[in-house]
């Protein structure tokens, strides 16, 4: 039997919750190039990122991943990602840190890779730019966090960031305009259970 009265005062609240909905997208009435950052020890910060990827190229804008630290050249992102038109993909490290356990090639590999991530946010052909990972790059000091953040700052308008990784510094998500941190409440690495294709990988 259905609840009229239920019914009733449902309509009333989505009726209510309606008019502050609406009159917070009216208010929303500016265009801007946008720097979100996605934190945290949970799991998810790329996949996010390159869920982003895949919405810009639905709307047949121009993308550019670049990670940095990581070295693998065979996760499923990357094998599909690159069939796509419209995006660059660039692996810029040589692995983890704690695999590498060379501060000076590490800090040398992030510098070759900030000096391309440059000559993109100067690109008036790219739309949207993914940071993967910078954040561990900021985090070990093998960039300097002011220099990344004033070559972010002047970068072309109207070009969006995506930086990833955790550990963001309080410079970058102040700078930010939207800040995502995933929060690690369970993992099934933990579990003894190791990365899955499709999954992790």
């Amino acid at each position: 039997m259905i609840d009229l009265d239920k019914n009733a005062r449902h309509a009333e609240r989505m009726v209510r919750k309606k008019a502050v909905v609406d009159a917070k997208i009216a208010l929303a009435d500016k265009d801007k190039g946008l720097l979100l950052v996605l934190t945290g020890n949970g799991k998810g910060k790329n996949t996010s990122a390159l869920g982003m990827v895949a919405r810009a190229l639905g709307h047949g804008m121009n993308v550019c991943v670049l990670h940095f630290i990581k070295g693998r050249r065979d996760t499923g992102e990357e094998n599909f990602f690159i069939q796509q038109p419209n995006v660059e993909w660039h692996v810029l490290g040589e692995g983890c840190t704690w695999d590498t356990q060379n501060f000076e090639r590490d800090a040398a590999m992030a510098r070759k890779g900030w000096e391309l991530a440059k000559t993109k946010l100067q690109d008036p052909c790219v739309d949207l730019i993914v940071l993967g990972e910078l954040n561990y790059a900021l985090k070990y000091g093998f960039l300097d966090t002011a220099i990344v953040l004033e070559d972010l700052v002047n970068r072309r308008p109207m070009q969006h960031i995506i930086i990833t990784g955790r550990g963001a510094p309080s410079a970058l998500i102040e700078a930010a305009d939207t800040v995502t941190e995933m929060l690690d409440t369970k993992h099934a690495f933990r579990a003894g259970i190791r990365g899955q294709r499709g999954i992790e990988l």
